[in-house]
């Protein structure tokens, strides 16, 4: 096959099993699987898929926590040509009704915790032909078959109808900040490509050019120590998912937490236990209190075989990363522009004594920073502009024409995806993150982009989290408002914030107003929910006059 040849995970995961049936797939706590557990175990999912009439492309929904049987229900998906689906774990019912009525979902895979949430939904979810459930200690209810029943099975390979192509969808549900979750389609074929073509960062391997050459890779590394990533966000989440995709794409082991909530101790662990080489995380909501955890615990875990950490979708300072590698000399650390429908926007390396700045990258091959004109901007002019990425981007939104045309746009003859991150671009080409469009604050006429203070805000001692947002005022239109998430016994006073902004920003973006929250409430994702703190925002200042 030449190099335009239309990749399919399904083909591609095959072949690491053949080559490698014994290397570890999947291990979470004392539970590892094999590749040719894994193999066997999606080929049983499969068979009872297609037993309980799902066709070509027919969607399957994984709404579970992170857990080895989120990636066998994609890759039993993959194998038959259905098209799998995150559905956010965090979600109350009405929202995952949303998601699996949006999605036409026609089998759900879900753990029996969130047994009461489907009871009250299920009902008004006629498509569905399937519910397994995952046993995690609680109830199974009467009306799901047992995950577990079917996928220890004796199944072959099942045949369809229709073949396997590199246009089959993965539906990647996203919320965003604002509006209802969009399901993002990717073609499998983009998606393998954006993601690494098969390469491997840690041993320095690009992508390969057809099946043939993956299989002679893997055959070639058959004795080496796999490629072991511990996605520390979870599988429901992009960066969690392609970070699995990654290793399972050089016949590689994913490693997922028991925890189901984040425990820096427990990831050290899991990555001395596992022999880990690379961790996705989301930036400072995860890298902060990993990097309190080893200054805590210096020289308790065995952290040898760490080469890499990767971060993707939300800023990650620079203080912190270099606190992280003063630990961790062996590892360089990727620090990635990106969204879920915009993969590689741009990226920044650091590595021990060369930690890059806070929210600043290098653009990816293609990429663009364009005026309201569709223009490029113009380096170093200190006007913003929109990230626009082109080359391998997702088909558009499932079933949301309006939104694709707005999000996936063709400029001077060339696709491109432009989801609303803005941007600064420097005199030197690097870029400055600012932020999503749907977070600027206009005050006194006067644009102020949220992630760019609260950066400077996380930097005050004391502060162990900040977001901010603007409320409506007489005056201005809006107001800087911060919601701050203190450290423990610690007092701020919004004199000595607005001080601390001042002094490093411009005196107009400094907060107007301070909220102080028990918890920020970071979705695992390290995702912040905009509307619900502007909101609490809102009402704390209208209280306090």
């Amino acid at each position: 096959m030449g190099p335009d040849y239309g990749w399919n995970l399904a083909d591609v995961w095959e072949t690491a099993a053949a080559v490698v049936p014994d290397r570890i797939a999947q291990g979470q706590g004392a539970r590892t699987t094999t590749w040719r557990e894994f193999d066997q175990r999606a080929n049983a999912l499969t068979a009872d898929l297609l037993e309980a009439g799902l066709g070509h492309q027919s969607k399957v929904a994984a709404y579970l926590y992170s857990c080895p049987e989120y990636l066998e229900s994609y890759y039993a998906a993959l194998k038959a040509s259905f098209v799998p689906l995150n559905v956010n774990y965090r979600y109350g019912a009405d929202e995952v009704h949303y998601i699996l009525d949006d999605a036409d979902a026609e089998a759900v895979v879900f753990h029996a915790t969130f047994t009461p949430t489907l009871e009250e939904i299920r009902a008004r979810l006629p498509k569905v032909k399937r519910w397994y459930v995952v046993a995690d200690g609680k109830d199974t209810p009467d009306w799901a078959i047992p995950y577990d029943d079917v996928a220890s099975r004796d199944a072959p390979l099942s045949t369809t109808p229709w073949s396997r192509s590199g246009e089959d969808l993965i539906l990647l549900y996203t919320g965003g900040t604002t509006g209802m979750p969009k399901g993002v389609m990717w073609e499998q074929n983009e998606l393998f490509h954006v993601i690494g073509g098969g390469g491997d960062a840690i041993r320095g391997n690009g992508p390969v050019r057809n099946l043939e050459e993956l299989r002679a890779r893997f055959e070639a590394q058959i004795d080496d120590h796999p490629y072991t990533v511990l996605p520390a966000c979870p599988l429901m989440h992009g960066t969690g998912q392609f970070s699995a995709f990654i290793a399972f794409n050089a016949a590689g082991t994913v490693v997922t937490q028991e925890g189901r909530h984040f425990d820096p101790s427990e990831l050290w662990r899991t990555i001395d236990r596992f022999g880990v080489t690379a961790v996705a995380i989301v930036g400072d909501a995860f890298a902060k209190p990993l990097l309190a955890d080893l200054d805590l615990h210096r020289g308790t875990y065995d952290l040898s075989s760490l080469r890499l950490i990767v971060s993707s979708g939300v800023m990650w300072s620079h203080a912190t990363k270099e606190g992280l590698l003063e630990h961790l000399p062996n590892v360089v650390i990727f620090d990635t522009l990106g969204s879920s429908e915009a993969v590689g926007m741009g990226a920044s390396v650091s590595s021990p004594g060369n930690a890059s700045e806070t929210a600043e990258f290098r653009l990816g091959p293609g990429v663009r920073v364009l005026d309201p004109d569709d223009r490029d901007v113009e380096p170093g002019s200190g006007l913003p502009g929109v990230v626009a990425v082109p080359g391998h981007v997702p088909l558009g939104y499932y079933k949301d024409p309006e939104k694709s045309a707005k999000t996936f746009r063709t400029i001077d003859g060339v696709r491109y995806s432009v989801p609303g991150d803005l941007a600064l671009v420097r005199a030197d080409g690097t870029i400055e993150l600012l932020g999503r469009s749907s977070a600027v604050i206009n005050t006194g006429g006067e644009k102020v982009f949220a992630e760019e203070v609260e950066e400077v805000i996380k930097l005050l001692s004391g502060v162990r989290d900040a977001v901010c947002v603007g409320v409506p005022d007489e005056r201005f239109g809006q107001a800087v408002t911060a919601v701050v998430e203190l450290e423990q016994g610690t007092r701020l006073e919004i004199s000595a914030l607005r001080a601390f902004v001042a002094d490093r920003l411009a005196a107009y973006k400094a907060p107007r107003y301070l909220v102080v929250v028990e918890s920020i409430a970071r979705s695992p994702s390290g995702k912040v929910d905009y509307r619900r703190l502007r909101e609490l925002a809102e009402a704390a200042t209208v209280a306090g006059g």
